[in-house]
């Protein structure tokens, strides 16, 4: 086999395997979550919506700074086509979460991520948002802290109508 065929082949190779761990990583196509409301949220029912969903842990201090930017921003865009969830993962109990949640005055529905079933992808990296456009797909994943102004920003340059 010549040098250049083994390159190919090692590229590809590479390529198909960082493909996969993204994929792993990622929320599936069509999630179905509950929150600890009981209220079912499934991406196909957000369409026409940007959806905002943020892995967190009560432990993880990054994730704690950006929680009430998430609540102002979810609070003053709610109403304008754009969800928020917050997925909670690696909790000592829901009852901690839900004190929690509680105390920083979360407006946002929370899901518990190790009570739904079968366990969610989590990622890497904590906190983790993932943006989805309005018809369902994957736009943009954002590793590490987020603002009110990042996610005002990032959606008037892919939305320019919402205000």
């Amino acid at each position: 086999m010549s040098i250049r065929r083994l390159k190919v082949l090692l590229l590809l190779s590479v390529g198909m395997w960082l493909a996969s761990a993204c994929w792993a990583a990622a929320p599936a196509a069509n999630w179905v979550l509950r929150d600890m409301a009981g209220h079912v949220h499934q991406l196909s029912s957000y369409r026409g919506q940007w959806v905002v969903v943020n892995y967190w842990a009560p432990w993880c201090p990054p994730c704690l700074e950006e929680m009430p930017e998430l609540v102002t921003f979810y609070d003053a865009y709610a109403k304008k086509q754009v969800m928020v969830l917050g997925v909670a993962v690696q909790y000592e109990s829901e009852q901690s979460v839900k004190n929690f949640v509680e105390d920083m005055l979360v407006s946002y529905p929370i899901v518990l991520g190790e009570a739904q079933g079968k366990p969610i992808a989590r990622p890497e990296v904590l906190p983790t948002t993932y943006i989805y456009a309005p018809d369902g797909t994957l736009y943009k994943v954002k590793r590490g802290t987020l603002s009110k102004q990042w996610l005002e920003t990032l959606l008037k340059e892919a939305a320019p109508a919402l205000k």
